[in-house]
């Protein structure tokens, strides 16, 4: 493949993936009603000069590391993984606030009609553990690693101790006119395959996400 005709980044190439950078703003795959802007799967498909197998998802506002499965074994291989867990995931976050003790919230998450996500008992278990790098008064940098992949987990966890993602136009108020973008970055993704190789991909946050970093830093 000549990647210099390629749309994007890409991190990994082989005969059976490909892990590309999704930048903020760009939907994986298109559903009805998501308006304009081609989806990465579709760039991912001019590429390749064939249609990739999608295996996760991100949010539209996430930016990072997306994985595609190029045959269908290695699409089942990668998709039985995700089920069960098995996958290594990083994530960069901002929130709003000082945030000093690394913690796991462990609560289930349910959708509601309004299309938001939120905790509820009668939800799905959800768990995702934090870290924090950085400290301000304003402003956190943390890693989170959700040990499940409900949609919307890490926003809405963070929501519920009180440290919304800067930046997150559905759950943080105002939170659209405080960042560039969502604060939120897929960093890493760890897999190990059937023949005991393991793959790391991982994607440095972009120029947009650390602006923001920067300018939640400063915000008084």
């Amino acid at each position: 493949m000549d990647v210099s005709k390629a749309s994007f980044s890409i991190i990994h190439e082989d005969d059976r993936l490909i892990a590309v950078e999704k930048p903020a703003g760009v939907l994986v795959v298109k559903g009805r009603g998501d308006g304009e802007g081609k989806p990465l799967a579709a760039q991912v498909q001019t590429y390749l000069n064939r249609k990739p197998f999608v295996v996760h998802r991100l949010d539209r506002e996430t930016s990072g590391v997306v994985l595609f499965a190029k045959t269908p074994a290695m699409h089942k291989e990668l998709c039985t993984q995700f089920e069960s867990r098995r996958i290594g995931k990083r994530y960069l976050a901002v929130v709003q606030g000082a945030l000093e003790l690394a913690g796991t919230v462990d609560q289930p998450l349910r959708r509601f009609g309004s299309g938001r996500i939120g905790i509820d008992p009668r939800g799905k278990n959800a768990t995702t553990r934090y870290r924090p790098l950085e400290t301000h008064d304003t402003a956190t940098l943390l890693h989170a690693f959700p040990e499940t992949g409900r949609q919307h987990q890490i926003r809405v966890h963070l929501l519920s101790i009180g440290f919304p993602i800067i930046g997150d136009p559905l759950y943080h108020k105002n939170g659209s006119e405080q960042a560039p973008r969502m604060l939120l970055h897929a960093e890493r993704l760890k897999i190990s395959l059937p023949d005991g190789e393991v793959l790391t991909f991982k994607s440095d946050p972009p120029a947009d996400f650390q602006d923001g970093y920067n300018l939640a830093k400063k915000a008084s």
